[in-house]
């Protein structure tokens, strides 16, 4: 099942029919450990008669968004080739045969962008690319109840730098973006599902690429387990499980572009690069 959220209340998805999801509020209903049963109960209403897909919003208002990074090997390599001039050369590899994952501060709920909206490159960067990644719905107890689309944007000059700057890497306004829908599922995905990327500039593209969840080296539980560490998050949290799909050196993204990232099962985030 489908979740959304709209302008005019939560919505699930099935067979092209939209039902209302009765809620105190968009937080309260995804926080909820019992998200699915209570979406799976709204389909047994009345679907609404129309449905502006103009009208979807980010599914993130109160929700902390959180990142996995170094979990797949694509990653890895990347990681220690960008930062190899400042020491970084085997701090990566490290960090990706450790037991303890690296987990970062993303965004804020109200830094997120939805799909159809632009993401930015920051002003001071000048290797920036996007990072298509599988994003957890995590419920207030800690506990997957669904998934989404996120698009990581990253200035890979700025950390390669120095892995200190992975703040101001990651972290700048439309640097974030997550939607269009969550997926409700209470099995998590099969490995075989697929992500992919395609970079449209001028009318072609410039950059596409594939992966699956098979690439994943990290339990996706394991990574929420790890966040919720001496960790609290009352209205749930999304976590992004990091990308397996990075362009070669030779490659930034440009303003103008439009970044197109599909997740078997999910659907499309689409965003232009302002």
């Amino acid at each position: 099942m489908k979740l959304y959220r709209t302008q005019s209340g939560a919505f699930v998805e099935e067979n092209d029919q939209y039902f209302p999801v009765e809620t105190k509020s968009w937080d309260e209903l995804i926080a909820s450990p019992d998200v699915y049963s209570r979406a799976k109960a709204a389909l047994a209403g009345k679907p609404a008669t129309s449905f502006d897909t103009s009208q979807i919003l980010s599914p993130a208002v109160s929700q902390e968004v959180w990142a996995a990074g170094v979990t797949y090997y694509r990653s890895r390599d990347a990681r220690m080739e960008e930062s190899k001039d400042a020491g970084g050369g085997t701090f990566y590899d490290r960090v990706y045969n450790a037991e303890r994952p690296e987990i970062f501060f993303k965004a804020t709920g109200r830094r997120v962008v939805r799909s159809g909206d632009p993401v930015r490159i920051r002003k001071d960067a000048s290797w920036s690319v996007p990072e298509p990644e599988l994003t957890l719905l995590i419920s207030s107890a800690g506990r997957i109840t669904g998934y989404t689309i996120g698009n990581d944007m990253s200035s890979r000059d700025i950390e390669g730098e120095n892995p200190l700057y992975l703040p101001q890497a990651k972290v700048y306004d439309g640097s974030c973006a997550l939607g269009p829908c969550i997926l409700l599922s209470p099995e998590p995905l099969p490995k075989t599902t697929a992500i992919s990327i395609e970079i449209k500039r001028g009318g072609s593209t410039a950059f596409s690429g594939t992966t699956t969840l098979a690439e994943l080296k990290r339990d996706p539980q394991m990574l929420a387990d790890y966040l919720f560490r001496d960790n609290s998050f009352p209205e749930g949290a999304f976590l992004m499980t990091g990308t397996g799909i990075v362009p070669g050196d030779e490659f930034t993204l440009s303003s103008g572009d439009v970044v197109r990232i599909s997740i078997e099962g999910i659907g499309m985030l689409e965003n232009l690069v302002d």
